[in-house]
């Protein structure tokens, strides 16, 4: 297995430049980590150091970078062309040389970007690229995120990889999460073991890690006894206790894509109370699997998984929707959400996510990652949902 290829991201930047055509644009600039792998491969450390990717109508292609990232750009990366600067904010504002590059390749008039000039990210600060260049610059964005939604065969197939070791992840996490043990504990042995075994999986081909210790992650972010009620809770290091109701949260980016698996779990015997919603969880989560199909719509989905909750007076411990886009980020768009009326394709990539969380109880929360074929979905996680198999011994 292998990244994205020259062919695909050749492909990827033609559709963007066929959309500047249409729309009378010299160019566009990207400045986006996530953009610029999506259309380059490049991977970089967003810091207020400003990073973009330009090229002209004409398909020329060029790279900005600080002066300390030109050899290993041009080491790791294919880029015709590599102009730098010498640091930020310097002598010279880095938007003002970059200026000078769009001229010097052909972009005087209205250009497309992301956004005009490098985003506020760690305390940038600089002039909008309209201002350098007295120009109009044409959002992007939409254009660049409607073109995402769709995931080719080589995607797919980078996030099924994904999944595989979100698995493994988690069934580590599964073992290490006993009664005296702390939420750091087992997310850090369960991370380091399954990360070990995915890059002696990988092999030494794969790339794309901004550390060495990057890889499989599992844990539980604080949703742990009557905190995984709380949809989005943080971590406090807490330790398991009999009776705790847990929602855990695995990643493991496999050349950037990114696949999601979470589960609900209990400590001990779980109580009658504990498995009617437990029981509900996985009956939602079904109803979204069954409505989600071409043709129907972002809403639609949703819309299906509230009638269920309506149906079984559940409403009151309803607090999200039902699922998000998934792939170069963990939350992309479309969103299962009533609102979005999107219609579904084949190649959209999900989580299934409904939960249900009772206050002073704990949370109910299943995720996994959902792949739209021609004729309905292919479900790339596996890992059991049903409560026996999710209740750790006391």
């Amino acid at each position: 297995m292998t990244g994205i290829t020259e062919t695909e991201l050749d492909s990827r930047r033609a559709r963007l430049l066929q959309h500047l055509v249409r729309h009378n644009l010299t160019g566009y600039v990207l400045f986006d980590e996530q953009y610029i792998r999506y259309f380059t491969n490049l991977n970089f450390l967003a810091t207020e150091r400003p990073v973009g990717v330009v090229s002209n109508t004409s398909g020329d292609l060029a790279v900005f970078v600080p002066e300390f990232e030109v050899e290993r750009v041009q080491e790791e990366a294919t880029f015709e062309r590599v102009e730098s600067y010498a640091e930020y904010p310097g002598e010279e504002h880095p938007m003002r040389i970059l200026g000078r590059v769009l001229s010097d390749m052909g972009m005087n008039g209205a250009f497309g970007a992301d956004s005009d000039g490098y985003p506020g990210i760690l305390g940038y600060a600089g002039p909008p690229l309209s201002e350098v260049m007295g120009t109009e610059v044409a959002p992007l964005a939409p254009q660049i995120e409607s073109m995402m939604v769709r995931k080719s065969e080589a995607e797919v197939a980078l996030i099924r990889e994904s999944a595989r070791w979100c698995e493994h992840a988690h069934l580590l996490l599964q073992e290490y999460s006993r009664p005296g043990a702390t939420e750091a504990q087992a997310s850090l042995r369960a991370g380091y073991e399954a990360t070990l075994a995915m890059l002696e999986a990988l092999g030494p081909t794969y790339a794309g890690q901004q550390g060495s210790a990057d890889g499989a992650t599992a844990g539980y972010r604080g949703q742990i006894g009557r905190r995984s009620g709380w949809a989005h809770a943080v971590s406090h290091n807490i330790e398991f206790q009999v009776g705790d109701m847990l929602v855990t949260e695995t990643a493991a980016p496999v050349w950037g894509y990114n696949a999601e698996l979470e589960r609900g779990m209990v400590i001990g015997a779980p109580t009658d109370e504990v498995r009617r919603l437990f029981d509900h969880t996985v009956a939602a989560q079904q109803a979204a699997f069954d409505a989600l199909r071409p043709g129907v719509t972002c809403a639609d989905v949703d819309r299906a998984v509230l009638g269920y909750l309506e149906a079984h007076d559940l409403l009151p411990y309803w607090r999200q929707h039902v699922g998000h886009g998934i792939g170069l980020r963990n939350h992309e768009a479309p969103f299962l959400d009533i609102g979005d009326h999107t219609p579904i394709e084949p190649g959209m990539v999900f989580t299934i996510e409904p939960g249900l969380y009772a206050s002073g109880l704990g949370g109910f929360r299943h995720s996994d990652t959902v792949a739209v074929t021609s004729d309905g979905i292919e479900i790339l996680t596996n890992y059991p949902s049903d409560i026996e198999s999710l209740t750790i011994p006391a």
